[in-house]
C-alpha cells in the first residue's frame, strides 16, 4: 500500500515533493508540471485515447454520471483545461439552455494557459462560451470565496498538484454545506494479475506513444511515475477525510487502473 505523504508541522511545508521518479524542491514542481502540459496540450486528448484504449471516455462518463450535475448548481472543474469534463457536465445537466434558465454555472480552473487555450476553442466550437468560463488558478489557492460552490470535480489532475493535502483542503473550503466533491484519477490496480501487465505497458508503451505521437517521451515518463507515486485508493480516501470532507466513497474502474473518490461537505 502507498503511504500518505507525511504532513508537515503546522505553518511549514515539505522541502521536497514528488515529480515523476524524482523529488524536487517544493518551489519548482508547479513550473515543471506546467512545462509538461504545455508540451503535450495540442495532443493531450488524442494521447488519452491512445494511452487508455479509449477507456478514459468511459471513466469520465462514469464520473459525470456519479456527480449528477444540475443546471441550478455552481460547479467547478479543477485542472480541467481542455474542457472535456465541462462539456460532459453541461450535456448531462440539460445543455446550455438549462443553465441559462436555472442560473447555474460551470467554471474551469486550471494553472496551464496552453491547456485552457485548447479548452476555450472546444467550448466556443460547441456554442458553450456563455455557459462555461475559464480562469487561471492553482488548485492549492483557488480564487473563490468560502462555501461558494455546489460541486467540485477534478479529473486526472490531483496527482499533478504540488501539495495534494492542501488542494483537498481548498476543495473543502470552497464547497457549500451539502456540496459534492468528486475526484477521478489514475490509481493502483488491485487485481494481482493485472498489476504486472499494467506496469509493463506503462514502462514500454506509454513512453513510445509519447515520443511518436505527442513528440515528448519524457513528459509521458513523468506521467507514468506520477501515477505510481500517487497515494492508493485507501490512502487518498483518508486524506480526503482529513481535509474535512465526509461520507467518502471509492469506486474502482478497470480493476483499479483508475478510481473515483466521492465525498460531501457537511
Amino acid at each position: 500500500m502507498t503511504k500518505a505523504p507525511e504532513s508537515p508541522e503546522p505553518g511549514t511545508e515539505p522541502e521536497r515533493v514528488p515529480f515523476g521518479a524524482i523529488d524536487v524542491p517544493v518551489t519548482e514542481k508547479t513550473a515543471r508540471v506546467r512545462g509538461v502540459f504545455e508540451s503535450v496540450a495540442p495532443r493531450y486528448d488524442l494521447m488519452n485515447d491512445l494511452m487508455s484504449g479509449g477507456l478514459h471516455r468511459l471513466w469520465k462518463a462514469a464520473a459525470v454520471d456519479w456527480l449528477a450535475p444540475r443546471a441550478d448548481q455552481d460547479i467547478i472543474d479543477v485542472a480541467g483545461g481542455t474542457g472535456d469534463i465541462a462539456i460532459r457536465m453541461v450535456r448531462a445537466a440539460g445543455g446550455a439552455e438549462a443553465f441559462a434558465r436555472e442560473g447555474g454555472s460551470v467554471r474551469v480552473l486550471d494553472i496551464n494557459e496552453a491547456m485552457m487555450a485548447v479548452g476555450r476553442t472546444r467550448i466556443a466550437e460547441r456554442g458553450l462560451a456563455g455557459t462555461v468560463s475559464f480562469t487561471a488558478a492553482d488548485a492549492e489557492a483557488l480564487p473563490l470565496d468560502d462555501a461558494s460552490v455546489d460541486a467540485y470535480i477534478i479529473s486526472f489532475g490531483l496527482r499533478n498538484v504540488t501539495r495534494t493535502q492542501l488542494a483537498l483542503e481548498e476543495a473543502a473550503r470552497v464547497l457549500r454545506p451539502g456540496g459534492r466533491f468528486l475526484c477521478l484519477e489514475f490509481s493502483h490496480p488491485r487485481l494481482p494479475l493485472l498489476a504486472p501487465v499494467y506496469a509493463r505497458y506503462s514502462d514500454v508503451v506509454l513512453p513510445w506513444l509519447g515520443e511518436h505521437v505527442a513528440r515528448d517521451a519524457d513528459a509521458y515518463r513523468y506521467l507514468v511515475e506520477s501515477i505510481r507515486r500517487f497515494p492508493d485508493q485507501d490512502t487518498l480516501a483518508d486524506m480526503i477525510r482529513k481535509a474535512g470532507l465526509d461520507q467518502v466513497k471509492v469506486r474502482d474502474l478497470t480493476g483499479g487502473i483508475a478510481a473515483m473518490h466521492s465525498a460531501w461537505r457537511i
